[in-house]
């Protein structure tokens, strides 16, 4: 099915299933622990043995000697693989360095052998015995040093232009120039990258962790040197991945090499160290945004330059793109700038660009609102745009920026902060209110689905799309709900293996509406196979309560079936309609914060995030989306920073205990509010994503919010007690 024209009225427009406050159906599976995740398959190959990664000592240069013998002669050892043993490796399309290092270290923890035991801790102690020698070189590992040496890698596209920026600037008599820092952060998710492979002949079988499944096939096809067909993923439960599992990492590459060496399914898991340097991270930035505005308080010019590095070969931290979109101004300037440096894989994490890039603009719109003296919510509205800024015949499909804004004012009460800082106090408290816009571009990406009906009238989905925690199984099994008019407990929704067809995978907040856009593709095709079947007139049957009926006929849906199951598959391809119309999901994020006047130490009170994103399919798992995402942004405004040695090139903090995330206790009562909006440029659901635009702009409303409460403004991310003890008023 090609989606080329807005969609009209359809079989999802009902709302009896879709669109309802559903529990997940996979709920029951997780919380009795029937939900098995990577390392959890236990009986699907016999006798498997354990592999233990041996990482990278050094960030920069070569193996010089690699001593084996003492590893190789401990109790359990079946096999150590090596780059000079692995065979032919070739890299896949989506990692930057080679996912098994040797004789060159590309960055520290790379992967340089695997030990197979006949137990984990056989494997572990043995490991402990490889002896390696290396031969190191200088390396980049600040990117501020990088910045001023002026080490550019590259420029990964032209600046974009439009107008004359610096004649604006220069003339504006409003003006702002400030840099901001965002810090590298880790993934931190709950589930370390897992993997347990099994070859039986040439066919190769790994059960991982893994959120965007074709591609993860592909790049292991590749780098193995396999035909794809020889090659299955599994993956039907993720336990959160964050953009970091977007990819195959080395554990599912060194479980397939470590299998084949040791002629035995063998099972792996990544140590939390290896997690955070072995894998990927979000890339540091810096960040000068410049704003020019009349006295009136309209943007005339916007500019907006990101700093960010990666090793040879990555790509830059595209900070930049919301500002080219979320307010108007006729003169503007964006840019990336990417410099080559050797810390471990820079990549996707959530809401990449948006995320760091909203942690700045959003704090520069409030010191130009402080500048103008507008209040912040006032300044952003005034500078609204119903068109792309670059493109002005170019509109926005749906836009609801102004009505987030005002809604989330007046929810939260904003009439009673004080615009001047550091003027509400409660007890030792200081206490201040902030707020962001939030912006996430629409995407959307082709996604296929079979969807079966048997003769009991029950309907199977199925369909390689992943569910990191957000809830797929359960909107999946209500799209097929609604198409096929029958309730939620008569369908079945089977995800995350590879021998189903290919869909959108989760990622870059298109999995929802593209992979149940590719479920109604798939009902459509079915429900013309049904009403064939049954001799009814496809175009005019309708479908509801189990039933089939075309004017004064009527069946059982299971009749159609009465002969055997009836099987259709297809796919939903998203044609031109994003070149016509620019389409973004808006969101109003508002944050109160106490911060003790004596400590610095900085608390959230409450939180709000009012949405607008298309179609809500399910307000539950949307919740639990947004409130995951404001959570996160908490941890990004005061606490997640991986601390990075400047001498030695890897990542300190580099486990659960180092890197601080929220717990139950940083984490306060938090509202979200989704507007009605149904977007029939964006898919045949009329929906969007919401999972990402839920972090963007969440962590500068908090800064904004300190700033209020304490008069302190921080430029540079985490937003911890040092940089506010300084500046903070007498405790009198």
């Amino acid at each position: 099915m090609k989606f080329d024209t807005p969609a009209g009225t359809n079989p999802i427009d009902q709302m009896k299933v879709v669109g309802k406050p559903l529990d997940r159906i996979d709920g029951p599976q997780k919380t009795t622990g029937h939900a098995r995740y990577a390392y959890e398959w236990h009986d699907v190959a016999a006798s498997p043995a354990y592999g233990y990664v041996v990482g990278a000592g050094i960030a920069k240069g070569r193996v010089s000697a690699m001593d084996l013998d003492a590893a190789r002669a401990s109790p359990g050892v079946l096999a150590i693989v090596t780059a000079d043993n692995a065979g032919p490796l070739h890299k896949g399309d989506r990692n930057t360095a080679p996912l098994l290092g040797g004789p060159q270290v590309d960055h520290y923890h790379q992967a340089l052998a695997l030990v197979v035991a006949e137990t984990f801790e056989q494997a572990r102690a043995a490991a402990d015995l490889v002896r390696i020698r290396y031969a190191p070189s200088k390396g980049v590992f600040d990117l501020d040093a990088a910045k001023k040496a002026g080490n550019k890698l590259q420029d990964t596209d032209p600046d974009a232009r439009v107008g004359n920026f610096e004649k604006a600037y220069g003339d504006a008599p409003v003006t702002l120039d400030a840099t901001y820092h965002t810090p590298d952060q880790s993934h931190a998710m709950m589930e370390p990258h897992a993997s347990l492979a099994a070859w039986e002949g040439d066919q190769l079988t790994v059960w991982t962790s893994n959120q965007m499944i074709a591609w993860g096939k592909k790049d292991l096809a590749t780098t193995l040197g396999l035909p794809e067909d020889k090659v299955r993923l599994v993956s039907p439960f993720i336990g959160g991945g964050f953009g970091g599992k977007l990819f195959i990492r080395s554990d599912v590459v060194l479980a397939a090499l470590g299998a084949r060496a040791a002629k035995r399914p063998v099972k792996l898991a990544l140590q939390r160290p290896l997690i955070a340097n072995n894998t990927t991270h979000r890339p540091a930035t810096v960040q000068r945004i410049r704003l020019g505005a009349t006295a009136e308080g309209t943007l005339t010019a916007i500019g907006h330059e990101s700093w960010s590095g990666n090793l040879t070969g990555g790509s830059p931290e595209e900070a930049v793109q919301q500002t080219k979109l979320l307010y108007a101004g006729a003169n503007r300037l964006a840019g990336l700038r990417l410099h080559t440096m050797d810390l471990p894989e820079g990549n996707a994490m959530r809401a990449p660009g948006e995320a760091p890039g909203l942690m700045a603009l959003e704090i520069a719109m409030d010191e130009m609102a402080e500048k103008l003296k507008l209040d912040p919510v006032e300044f952003r509205i005034r500078n609204d745009t119903q068109v792309d800024p670059s493109n002005p015949e170019r509109p926005f499909s749906q836009r609801q920026l102004v009505q987030c804004l005002q809604e989330g004012a007046q929810r939260f009460g904003w009439d009673k902060r004080s615009a001047a800082p550091a003027q509400r106090r409660d007890g030792r408290w200081l206490v201040g209110m902030g707020v962001a816009a939030g912006f996430r571009n629409n995407l959307v990406m082709k996604s296929g689905a079979r969807v079966r009906l048997d003769g009991k009238g029950h309907v199977t989905v199925e369909t390689d799309m992943t569910d990191i925690g957000t809830g797929s199984y359960t909107i999946l099994g209500q799209t097929a709900a609604e198409m096929l008019g029958v309730s939620l407990d008569q369908v079945t929704v089977k995800l995350g293996d590879s021998s189903f067809p290919a869909s959108a995978g989760s990622g870059g907040q298109w999995g929802a509406n593209s992979a149940t856009a590719g479920v109604f593709a798939a009902c459509t095709k079915l429900r013309a196979a049904i009403a064939g079947k049954l001799g009814y007139d496809a175009d005019s049957a309708t479908f509801a309560d189990g039933k089939v009926r075309d004017g004064n006929r009527s069946a059982a849906l299971g009749k159609a079936a009465a002969d055997g199951d009836l099987v259709v598959e297809d796919s939903i391809e998203f044609a031109s309609l994003e070149e016509k119309y620019q389409q973004s999901t808006f969101a109003a994020h508002f944050v109160e914060v106490g911060v003790d006047v004596a400590t610095g130490e900085s608390r959230i009170r409450r939180m709000l995030a009012v949405c607008a994103a298309g179609r809500i399919l399910n307000p539950k798992t949307a919740r639990s989306q947004v409130i995951g995402a404001m959570t996160m942004g908490i941890g990004a405004a005061l606490s997640e920073e991986l601390a990075v040695d400047t001498r030695l090139g890897f990542f300190v903090n580099h486990d659960l205990a180092g890197y601080e995330v929220p717990v139950h206790a940083d984490v306060p009562h938090q509202e979200v509010v989704f507007l009605d909006e149904a977007d029939a440029i964006s898919s045949p659901m009329k929906a969007k994503g919401v999972g990402e635009l839920g972090l963007c702009g969440v962590s500068a409303a908090v800064a904004n919010a300190i700033y209020n409460a304490t008069g302190v403004r921080v430029r540079s991310y985490p937003i911890t007690l040092d940089k506010l003890l300084g500046g903070l008023p007498d405790i009198a």
